[in-house]
């Protein structure tokens, strides 16, 4: 579904994710540990690794709400910036 840069990068801001545990596509990321900071750090490390500018339009907290729909904009972002 992801990438692994993807992976690690979401994993690093999910504190009550285990090592081992699976990040399930619709698990609420909130419910892992992502609090507001931590958005806004993922943010930046997204921006960062795929070379993309979040648009005003993704700067919700659906956004971030789980793996699958973050990855979704962020796969967005990318075929956006690909044409």
């Amino acid at each position: 579904m992801w990438d692994d840069q993807f992976e690690q990068s979401v994993r690093t801001f999910l504190p009550f994710l285990a090592p081992q545990e699976p990040l399930e596509p619709d698990a609420e990321l909130r419910d892992l540990g992502l609090d507001s900071l931590g958005m806004v750090q993922l943010l930046g490390t997204l921006e960062e690794t795929y070379q993309i500018r979040f648009l005003d339009g993704a700067l919700t907290l659906e956004t971030f709400r789980s793996a699958r729909v973050l990855w979704a904009t962020v796969e967005g972002m990318l075929q956006r910036a690909a044409s």
